[in-house]
This record gives C-alpha cells, sequence and structure tokens, in this order.
C-alpha cells in the first residue's frame, strides 16, 4: 500500500521551471555510497554537528502499518535528478516538520507580498485543525543547550490560555479583526501577556462554556457530587454530558489538573486521543539521512535515549490506531465498491452502441478517446498532490482504486430512477475541440482548475447520486455532520431528512446512527418540537412496520428514560403511547408497559408522569391480554394517588375510561372493577373509626365517579331493547343538560356508544322500558339497583357526618350518578331505597326516642346529592319538605343537629337555594315548638356567611329580631350566634345599628342581668366575631362590654358560674389582643377588663393568672412604649423591645403578602 508524504515535492516544479539554466548545486544519490552529504546542501549538517534524529509527532505520521514509509518514487527522483536545487515547497516542510511555525508563517508572508503563494503553507495555516492541540517537541538535534544544561526548544504551540475559542466556533458575531494572531506573537511574550495581572481580558461566552465544562469534569471525577449537581443547576443552558455543546469545534481539552500541571509550559501532546494523521516522506530529509543510519552520539545520555524510546514507542501505538481506522474506512469503500458494481452491472445499450462506433468509425472512436480523457480529472481524479492536509483514504489498493475509478465515471452521468428509463436515456455528450492535444498534457492542464475531492466534504460534491439507494447513502454520510452545525432553534426542520434516510437506508448501523440523532436533535424540545419529532416517529413506524419499531425506534426510548433534562424524558414518555398501534401485541404489554410503570414511579417531574399516565391510557386501548388485568388495576390506584393534581386529572381523563372500556370488553366491570373499589373504600371505614383517610377516601370514590358513564353505557348496550334500535326515522336530539359535562371526550356516554344518533335512539327505549315495562330479564340494571346502590347507602351511613369533604364527595357522587341514569331511574329506583332507610313519615315525627338514621351522612347526601338533581318545581317542594321533617324530628327528638348544619352548608354553597333555605327556616320560625324556634335560629348562624346583604336585610334581620322577642329564653339565646356572625360579615350602616341596637337590649335590659347562659353566649360570640368586625364596633361596643362583664363577674357568688364566665372571657381577650387597639381603649377598658379578670382568675385558675399577667404586663409596655413616641417622636426605644416592635412590623407585612415567592423575596431587598 502507498504511502502518503505530506512533504512531496511535487507542488513547486514551477521554479525549477523559471531558471533552467542557473547553475546548481549538485546532490548526491543516497546510491551513490558517498560517506556525507555535499557540502552545498542547506539541510545537510555540518561535521561535527549531532547526527540527525528521526522523531515523528502525532500531527506528522503515515498512515502505513509500519509507521515511517520511503516514497519509493521520491527517492528515485532523487537519485536520478541532475538539478539538486531545494524548492521552496521543501523549505516549507522543513520548517512544519520541524516546528518552526513562526518562521514558517514569515516565509508565508514574503512569498505573499512576493506574489507567489505556496499551497502547503497556505492549507497549513487555514486549518485550525493545526492549532487545536500542542504537540511537544521531544529531546533532538532541536536542543539548545543554556546555563542550566540542555533546554527544549519553545515551540511556538497554542496553549488553552491562548486558544481563541470564539474563533473556531460556529457563533457568528465573532471579533476576530480585534484580536492579533496569537500565532504571530512570540510564546515568551504571549506568556508575559496572558499571566500579567493587569492585562486581563474579559471572559467570553465560549470561553465560559468550556471552563465551565471542565470544573463540573473536575468536581464529578473527584466525588464531589453534590457541588457538581449545584453547579449544574445554576449553569441549567449547558449540558454538561457533551462537550460538543460548548460549541466549539475543537477536540476536549486536557482535564483542569493536567492544564494546572503543565501551567506556563507546552503540554504534552494529549495521549488519550488520536487525530487522523499524516506521514514523513523520507525525499524531504537530506540524503545522508537514507544514506547512512545515524550513528549514536557518545555522550547521548541514557535518560534523553530513553525519551526517544518512548517518543518512538508512542507513534507506534498512534499508528496502530491510525491502521485500525483506515482498515475500517476500507471496509466502508468495500461496501460502497459493491454497491456501485450492482449499480453499473448492466450497462445501458447507448453505452455498447458507442463502443461499437468506435471500432467501425476511426474519427469517432478518436473523438471518443479525447472526450474521456478530457472527462478523466473530473470524473475519475488522479490522487492529487497531497498538502499534509487530509489522509488520501483512495490508494487502498491498485484495483479498488481502478474499480473505483471505472464506477466513479459511471455514476458521474446522472442515471434515472428506474432501469427502463436508464436504458432509453442516452449518455451525456459534450462539444469537443478539434485538437491534437495528449491525454497527458490535457490532463496537466485541468489540474490547474482549483478541485478539492480529496476531503470528506470534496468527495460528497464531486460524487453525484444517481439512484434512491446512493442518495440514501449519501444522506447517512452527510447528515451527522450537518446536524451539529445547525441552530438549535432550527433544527425540527431537518426532521424530514432524517426519518426519511432512517426509513430507507439500507445499512442498520446507519439507522440507529440517525434514529439516535432524531432523539437527541434538540436538547431540550418544547411542545410543539416534541410535537414534531412524535409525528415523525409515528410516520416511520407506518412506513416500516411493527419489527423495525421495535427493535430500532424503542431503544431509542429506554436509552433516554433516565435523562437529566425532563423534556426528553417527557419525549420518551410520550413517544411510547403515540408508538402503541405499530408495535407488536407481546411489546405493548410486556415491555412498553414495564417502562411507564417505572417511569411512573421514579420520575421526580410532574409533566413527565402526566403524559406516563395518558400513554399508560393508550396502551389500555390496544392491549388484549387479560393476564395484564390486574396489573392495570395496581397503576390505576398508583396514579390516582399521585401527588400531583395535573397527574391525577389524566388519570379522570384518559386512564379510567380506557381501563373501563377495556374491563367493559372483559366482562369485568360491573363484576371486579366497581366492586373492588368498594371493598376497599368499605375497608378504609372499618379501619378509621378513630380517624378516617380522607384523601384515599376521595381517591376511591372519584375512581367510582370516573366509572359511572361506562356503567351506564354497559346498561343500555345489555338492554333488552338493543335489538329494537332504529337509526332511520325521527330521532330527537338529546337534551344539552342531559348528562353532566364529562371530563374529557373518553367520558362523553356518546363516545362510548359510538354516535350520538345511538345514544338518542337507545335514551327513548330505555326511558320507555323503565316506565313501562320494568327491568325483567335487565342483568345489568337489575345488579345496580339489586347490588351497588344497597351497598352504597350502607357506606354513606358510616361516614362522619361532620367530615364536609366526605359528605361533598359523596353528594357530587351520587348527582352524577343520578343525573346519569336519568329522571325516571332516579325516582322510581334511588328515591324509594333511601326513604325506606330514613322511614319520613307523619307517625314518626313525635317519636320523642328520635331515629338513629336522621343523625348520619344520609340526610346531606340524599338531600344534596338525589334531591337536587332536578330542579323542577316538584322537586324543589319535595327537598323543602324533607328538610321541614328533618328539623323538626331531630329538634322534638333532643338529637343533635349535625346531619341538618351538614344539609345547610352543602346547599348554602350554591346561591340556587338561599331562597330555599330561608323559606324552611321560616317554616322553623313559626313553628309551634320552641324546640324548632331555637334550631331555626341557630340555623341562620350557617345561612348568613353564603346568603347576599340583601336577602340578609329583607329575610334574616327580621327573623332574628322576631326570634329575639320568642316568649321562650332559650329561643331569644339562640339568635345571638346569628346576630354576631351578621356583626362580622355585614357591612350595611343600617343593618348594623339594628343589630347592635338588638344585643345592647340583651347586655342592658335588666330582665337579663342574671341569665348566665345569655351572658355566656354573649361573651363567646364577641370573642369569635370581635377580631373580624368592624374597629369601631369593637372599640365602642365589644370592649366595654366585656369590661362591665368582667367587674361584674368579681362579685359573682356562685363559684361555677363565676368560672365559667372567667374562662369564657379569657378566651374573648386571647382573641381580642391580637387586634390593634388604641391607647385610649387600651386605658379605659382593655387593661381594666384584664385586672379584673386576673383577679377573678388568681382565686379560681393560677395558671390561668399568669398568662394573664404577662399580657397585662405587655399592654403596660406598649402604652409606655405610645407615650415616649409621641414625647419624643420617632427615638428608638429599650433594646428590649425593639426586637418585639421589628417582629410586629413584620408580621404585619408579611400578612399583607401573597403567597408569591417573587414578592415575599422583596421583603428581605435591601432599600435603596
Amino acid at each position: 500500500m502507498a504511502s502518503v508524504n505530506p512533504f512531496n515535492l511535487s507542488d513547486s516544479e514551477e521554479e525549477a521551471e523559471r531558471r533552467p539554466n542557473e547553475t546548481v548545486d549538485t546532490e548526491r544519490s543516497p546510491s551513490d555510497g558517498a560517506p556525507g552529504p555535499p557540502p552545498g546542501n542547506p539541510f545537510s549538517p555540518p561535521a561535527d554537528a549531532e547526527p540527525p534524529t528521526l522523531l515523528l509527532s502525532s500531527n506528522r505520521t503515515s498512515p502505513s502499518g509500519e509507521g515511517i514509509s520511503v516514497s519509493v518514487a521520491a527517492t528515485s527522483a532523487m537519485a536520478g535528478s541532475a538539478e539538486t536545487r531545494v524548492s521552496v515547497d521543501v523549505i516549507a516542510a522543513q520548517l512544519l516538520r520541524d516546528q518552526y511555525i513562526l518562521t514558517a508563517l514569515e516565509f508565508y508572508t514574503e512569498l505573499l507580498e512576493a506574489g507567489r503563494e505556496l499551497p502547503r503553507l497556505r492549507d497549513y495555516f487555514s486549518n485550525p485543525g493545526n492549532f487545536e492541540r500542542q504537540s511537544g517537541t521531544p529531546p533532538a538535534k532541536d536542543q539548545v543547550f543554556g546555563p542550566g544544561g540542555p533546554l527544549n526548544r519553545a515551540g511556538s504551540i497554542s496553549t488553552l490560555d491562548s486558544l481563541d475559542f470564539a474563533r473556531y466556533s460556529d457563533d457568528g458575531n465573532r471579533e476576530s479583526d480585534e484580536r492579533v494572531a496569537e500565532s504571530e506573537v512570540p510564546s515568551q511574550e504571549r506568556k508575559n501577556f496572558k499571566s500579567s495581572p493587569e492585562i486581563q481580558e474579559p471572559i467570553r461566552p465560549l470561553e465560559k462554556r468550556a471552563l465551565n465544562f471542565l470544573v463540573n469534569e473536575y468536581l464529578l471525577k473527584n466525588e464531589y457530587k453534590l457541588s457538581s449537581i449545584t453547579f449544574s443547576d445554576e449553569n441549567d443552558d449547558q449540558d454538561f454530558e457533551l462537550w460538543d455543546d460548548v460549541g466549539l469545534n475543537i477536540p476536549k481539552p486536557p482535564d483542569l489538573l493536567q492544564l494546572y500541571r503543565n501551567c506556563g509550559t507546552p503540554l504534552p501532546s494529549p495521549r488519550d486521543t488520536v487525530d487522523v494523521s499524516v506521514g514523513v516522506d523520507f525525499g524531504d530529509l537530506p540524503g545522508n539521512c537514507i544514506a547512512q543510519d545515524p550513528p549514536k552520539k557518545p555522550d547521548l545520555s541514557q535518560q534523553q535515549q530513553t525519551e526517544v524510546v518512548q517518543e518512538l514507542e508512542y507513534q507506534i501505538s498512534l499508528l496502530n490506531n491510525e491502521k485500525q481506522s483506515l482498515a475500517e474506512q476500507i471496509k466502508k469503500l468495500q461496501s460502497e465498491i459493491q454497491t456501485l458494481k450492482r449499480t453499473v452491472s448492466s450497462p445501458p445499450p447507448a453505452t455498447l452502441d458507442l463502443g461499437s462506433q468506435n471500432t467501425t468509425n476511426p474519427s469517432s472512436s478518436t473523438t471518443t478517446n479525447t472526450s474521456s480523457t478530457a472527462l478523466l480529472p473530473v470524473s475519475c481524479p488522479q490522487p492529487p498532490t497531497d498538502n499534509g492536509q487530509y489522509l488520501d483514504i483512495r490508494g487502498v489498493s491498485e484495483p479498488e482504486t481502478v474499480l473505483n475509478s471505472a464506477s466513479t465515471q459511471n455514476t458521474s452521468h446522472p442515471h434515472p430512477q428506474s432501469h427502463s428509463k436508464l436504458k432509453s436515456r442516452p449518455p451525456v455528450q459534450f462539444d469537443q475541440p478539434n485538437r491534437k492535444l495528449s491525454p497527458a498534457f490535457l490532463q496537466a492542464l485541468l489540474s490547474f482548475c482549483r478541485m478539492c475531492s480529496d476531503s470528506r466534504l470534496g468527495a460528497e460534491v464531486s460524487r453525484i447520486a444517481d439512484s434512491e439507494e446512493s442518495v440514501m447513502l449519501m444522506l447517512g454520510r452527510c447528515l451527522p455532520h450537518i446536524v451539529p452545525n445547525v441552530l438549535l432553534a432550527k433544527r425540527e426542520e431537518l426532521i424530514p431528512l432524517i426519518l426519511c434516510t432512517a426509513c430507507l437506508h439500507p445499512e442498520p448501523k446507519e439507522r440507529d446512527q440517525l434514529l439516535h440523532i432524531l432523539f437527541n436533535l434538540i436538547k431540550r424540545p418544547d411542545d410543539e418540537q416534541r410535537q414534531m419529532i412524535l409525528t415523525g416517529c409515528v410516520a416511520f413506524a407506518r412506513h416500516v412496520g411493527p419489527t423495525r419499531v421495535e427493535a430500532e425506534l424503542l431503544p431509542q426510548c429506554w436509552e433516554q428514560i433516565n435523562h437529566k433534562y425532563p423534556e426528553r424524558r417527557l419525549l420518551v414518555a410520550e413517544s411510547c403511547g403515540a408508538l402503541a398501534p405499530y408495535l407488536p401485541k407481546e411489546i405493548r404489554s410486556s415491555l412498553v408497559l414495564s417502562m411507564l410503570q417505572q417511569m411512573l414511579t421514579e420520575d421526580k417531574a410532574d409533566m413527565v408522569r402526566e403524559a406516563v399516565v395518558k400513554s399508560l391510557g393508550i396502551i389500555m386501548g390496544y392491549i388484549d391480554d387479560p393476564d395484564k388485568y390486574s396489573q392495570g388495576f395496581e397503576l390505576m390506584l398508583l396514579s390516582l394517588g399521585d401527588p400531583s393534581e395535573r397527574v391525577v386529572s389524566a388519570v379522570h381523563q384518559v386512564f379510567i375510561p380506557a381501563f373501563a372500556a377495556w374491563t367493559t370488553e372483559l366482562g369485568t366491570l360491573h363484576t371486579a372493577l366497581i366492586p373492588s373499589l368498594l371493598a376497599r373504600i368499605e375497608k378504609l371505614l372499618m379501619q378509621g373509626e378513630h380517624g378516617l383517610d380522607e384523601h384515599k377516601l376521595h381517591v376511591f370514590l372519584s375512581a367510582l365517579q370516573s366509572l359511572i358513564p361506562p356503567l351506564f353505557a354497559v346498561v343500555l348496550q345489555n338492554a333488552p331493547f338493543t335489538s329494537r334500535v332504529k337509526l332511520h326515522g325521527d330521532i330527537p336530539a338529546i337534551e344539552v343538560t342531559r348528562f353532566p359535562r364529562p371530563a374529557s371526550p373518553l367520558q362523553d356516554v356518546a363516545t362510548i356508544i359510538g354516535s350520538r344518533e345511538m345514544l338518542s335512539a337507545l335514551l327513548l327505549l330505555y326511558d320507555h322500558q323503565l316506565e313501562h315495562e320494568g327491568t325483567t330479564g335487565w342483568d345489568s340494571l337489575l345488579w345496580v339497583v339489586n347490588q351497588l346502590l344497597p351497598q352504597l347507602i350502607e357506606i354513606v351511613g358510616r361516614i362522619n357526618v361532620t367530615s364536609s369533604t366526605c359528605v361533598h364527595e359523596f353528594s357530587r357522587f351520587f348527582w352524577r350518578f343520578c343525573r346519569t341514569f336519568g329522571k325516571i331511574f332516579t325516582n322510581t329506583k334511588v328515591k324509594p331505597q333511601f326513604q325506606e332507610i330514613l322511614r319520613l313519615s307523619e307517625e314518626n315525627v313525635d317519636v320523642s326516642a328520635g331515629n338513629d338514621i336522621l343523625t348520619k351522612a344520609t340526610v346531606p347526601i340524599y338531600a344534596t346529592g338525589v334531591l337536587t338533581c332536578y330542579n323542577q318545581e316538584e322537586d324543589r317542594k319535595l327537598l323543602v319538605g324533607f328538610l321541614e321533617d328533618v328539623m323538626t324530628t331531630l329538634s322534638l327528638s333532643h338529637a343533635p343537629l349535625d346531619s341538618l348544619k351538614a344539609s345547610f352548608v352543602e346547599l348554602g354553597a350554591n346561591p340556587v337555594y338561599h331562597e330555599l333555605l330561608l323559606t324552611v327556616l321560616w317554616y322553623g320560625v313559626v313553628h309551634t315548638s320552641a324546640l324548632v324556634r331555637c334550631t331555626a335560629a341557630r340555623m341562620f348562624e350557617l345561612l348568613v356567611k353564603g346568603v347576599n346583604e340583601t336577602l340578609v336585610a329583607q329575610r334574616v334581620v327580621p327573623a332574628l329580631i322576631t326570634l329575639s322577642s320568642d316568649p321562650e329564653i332559650s329561643v331569644r339565646i339562640s339568635t345571638i350566634p346569628a346576630f354576631g356572625t351578621i356583626m362580622e360579615t355585614v357591612t350595611q350602616k343600617e343593618l348594623l345599628e339594628r343589630v347592635k341596637m338588638q344585643l345592647a337590649s340583651f347586655l342592658e335590659d335588666p330582665q337579663y342581668q342574671d341569665q348566665h347562659s345569655l351572658h355566656m353566649e354573649i361573651i363567646r360570640t364577641f370573642g369569635r366575631v370581635g377580631p373580624n368586625a368592624e374597629p369601631r364596633f369593637r372599640d365602642e361596643f365589644v370592649l366595654p362590654h366585656l369590661h362591665k362583664l368582667a367587674l361584674a363577674n368579681n362579685s359573682q357568688t356562685v363559684e361555677s358560674k363565676r368560672i365559667d364566665i372567667a374562662t369564657q372571657l379569657f378566651e374573648a381577650y386571647s382573641a381580642l389582643s391580637c387586634c390593634f387597639i388604641s391607647e385610649e381603649v387600651m386605658v379605659n377598658h382593655f387593661l381594666p377588663g384584664l385586672r379584673c379578670l386576673r383577679a377573678d382568675m388568681e382565686q379560681l385558675s393560677p395558671e390561668h393568672e399568669v398568662i394573664l399577667s404577662s399580657m397585662i404586663k405587655e399592654c403596660e409596655i406598649k402604652v409606655e412604649n405610645r407615650g415616649m413616641a409621641d414625647a419624643q417622636g420617632s427615638m428608638s426605644i429599650a433594646s428590649s423591645l425593639v426586637g418585639e416592635d421589628a417582629k410586629t412590623k413584620f408580621l404585619s407585612k408579611m400578612g399583607q403578602l401573597t403567597t408569591s415567592g417573587a414578592m415575599l423575596a422583596n421583603v428581605f431587598q435591601r432599600k435603596k
């Protein structure tokens, strides 16, 4: 195999041609046997000089396996040449080889000034790769002896601190003209400049990214993992796993430790990476280097010899690596040759005809030969003169070169895609001049056309693809080089090219690389970019089929399942769902399901788990393995318990409907799925006697609620009338309010059934069947009526009625259940079962023992979940009557009112029912029983907060004033909490004055002086509403009356009453102490009231007395401080009070803030 010589003599024959008659010194051939070089040879060392030692750096090694090869052609040329004038190219080669870079640059500049350009130097200095890494020069003939011993010649080689990263990047905003080229500055000056603390250039963005990468690499290597994580988070715009993300077109530099150890000295050639290199031809060396073995210098130290041996061993290892690389390229070229063989195996008839014409027509033959000769430099270029920049990989072997040339000639003509068109199309003809130039001369003449086909890109440009397969091969080779140089924001434009190439490329390895590029195309793809990639993946899957999707696309998803960027993991989760229809069914139910389950349990990003849940829903729509039912059920429960609301919402919108559709096909929706959820609810209630886990109850009940639409669809599809459905004729449209609004299209009954026309026809027959024909033989509906409903009603009776959350959840469930199954079903199947349990009849109203079931959550759930489903007049009357009966029954039986309160709270949240509730309460106001009137008065307290002020003024206050003058003192006392709530919530002054007058009559009327229970209720109400009431009402009414009550309590003789009042006063004063109280009120009412209360607590409760003393002392200090502030202006107060005052101001400011993190941060910002 021929060796590549980067320093050959072929670029400067013009120098010899310019002066053919000049006298030049001669140089002996190595075969002449001369003992030394002629004296005229400028490259021959003097007799007493150190013999030259052949050293090869990584920048100039031969690609051959032998390491050092002799160019036979060059050697023979030197041996037979009569002229020994050294060309400028040889001088340039010698300078570059010995690393006299600055000298070579100056030499190149002088040549340019003289109007001559040397290709070797031009290519060397225009190639950034020659300055990307440093290659140290071992001690050799360039060694200089200084005062301290032998010193290495300092080569002008770029180091990391002197490298202009921005010059080699793809950043368009370069400012290279503002800097002097580093290569033009002597190395020592550059070191002094860089090390000077006074002269420090600002860091460039690309330099910062490169240093960030090296710092993060150092932290990881030295086990500073937490620091690395923090550092990575602070630079989230950079991918620390890929050096290419830095944006520099240079290899990764050594790590920080190596840079530190080599600070100030040229770094040795890094031995962990190998660049494609070129070799040294002995033709460029002095003759005696070839003719004689270099004799050892007697005084060469052993250490220097060892270094030389090590360097040569290193060169051998480099060459071995290069040999392997070339072997791979040979294999690749051989595969291309085989492809081209198949392409040209059947030559077109036109070519054969042309050959026959050449045989019969001499003139035509001459023209044709001339034409082919003229085309030779273009279609079959000879190996061009190598300039040391590229590695020529075409000269592998002579037969391959010939075959490649022939195939290149054939493929140079643009071929149509089909063979029929290929045969019918004649070859391209070019007009040829009527000249008689020799082919060699013509080829030499055309060589002056500057074309570059010896680089990778040049080879691609010079070879036009002539078939689909060759186009795919070309795209497969070029796309990996194109993608990194496209802006991130525009890389989605490459998706069609990548996909088409990945679909049609014949090589599996190349397809895998392209799909890897597709999934890594954008570092953090946004929604639109992910959609584009997913669209491409689906198109790819449709084109290639399930086998290749499994073999080629799924591995790409698996590789990125734990990627550090959530956007990439999100792409994986979405891909699993999008590709589900195109995968083999056994893969869907095994590998993909396992991948999604892993991401659901391990991923920390909400948006990723949300996408996982949606993809799981899609998988459930395509799975057909009944054994996977239990796994699907566990996944449903797992995702329902997710802490993220968006994940739970996705479960209800996608996963549960898809899972329910599958269980419907399996026939296990009402036999397995729903009973399993009910069993878990019952188990939860049994375990929660001392404390119910409301979150779990919500999880199970919400799942049941999402199963109502598919359950109703099962009832319709399994009804006796399904065979009588007719879609022809006039089918009425479904009322808009017939069904509750579905959470997603998958929960729409029409979507589950198939169409709205089918659903409308089924609903007509459904209502007719329920109203006239009954449920005989209707198994699915009978299961709902006889098993589901009784079990639900039993569960409802076991939940805690005081838990507003549970009551609300079950109310919404029954409301959706009744609205879905319809009004006839609700009236004939649901209400009778509740009424039978509640037993609300006239003969039970006066039963003194009461009805236990009326104190359960069954009452509010029946009232708010069943009786409110339909809002017609008869429905409203039924609801009013039920509430009136419950209020009467509970009052007369002295039962707890929790169930009635829960009903009022749940109904009062909807303004539609305010008038209805006021009607029920008015019924209690005018009832003959004082117990019922007391209950009505207490219910007003719950209703006032949600009712608008107009209704309060027109309906609530008149009713309360009526009750406040009731003959029964208990009824009057029951109105106090409602009056207090009005003072807390209403803003109308006239209304507040009326309430204030009524409360004042309670406090100042002599008939109430000894009413202990009334005083207790008033103090309790003041403590509850005082902090939220109007400040004027609090200062002028609440605090003065509390003071009077505390003072009167000092003279109370009944100890039990005294301690009751004192305890209530303590609670009230504790609540009011948090309010701002004016100095006058503090001195006249608040402090005196506290002192009176302390006098009681000294005798009754010493532990309370200690707290009261502290409160009194704090209030006295506040009063004193306010006096000092008034006298001294803004003087600082005692240091003991500064902290308390600062705390008060801080808390007041914090109370004014929202929960915004940005606003919270502003509290701690320094004032400017």
